[in-house]
């Protein structure tokens, strides 16, 4: 955690090994993924690492971009299961789908592609 916003303190710990980066006025939702495990870079903080350029476009539908945004949120299979109406194995097999898809190896990896793609502010 830091009590700084900016990205370059950032980079330097993602460089050094850190998993995660929250500023200090992270919402607690933020806080619980990491608990849960989750690897967590608040939107605005991954827009500002990655850059202004934009992705080249990825073909997804619909529900493979709410799955997607979901990720990228850091909700739970449990939530993700909830929300799309299908059982938590079928949103494991969405995932483990839409990863090879993005050609990206985590769901952390997945979020990173999202937020280049410009698909966190829809």
């Amino acid at each position: 955690m830091s009590g700084s916003t900016e990205p370059t303190p950032a980079l330097r710990a993602l460089r050094a090994g850190t998993e995660g980066f929250l500023p200090k006025t992270s919402e607690p939702e933020e806080l619980l993924a990491i608990l849960d495990g989750w690897a967590v870079l608040p939107a605005a903080l991954l827009r500002a690492l990655l850059g202004p350029a934009r992705a080249a476009s990825v073909d997804l539908d619909g529900e493979e971009r709410r799955l997607l945004r979901a990720i990228a949120a850091g909700r739970s299979t449990v939530d993700i299961a909830e929300e799309l109406h299908v059982s938590e194995r079928t949103v494991k097999r969405m995932t483990g789908a839409l990863l090879r898809k993005l050609r990206v190896s985590n769901r952390a990896e997945a979020a990173a592609v999202a937020g280049h793609a410009g698909l966190l502010t829809d």
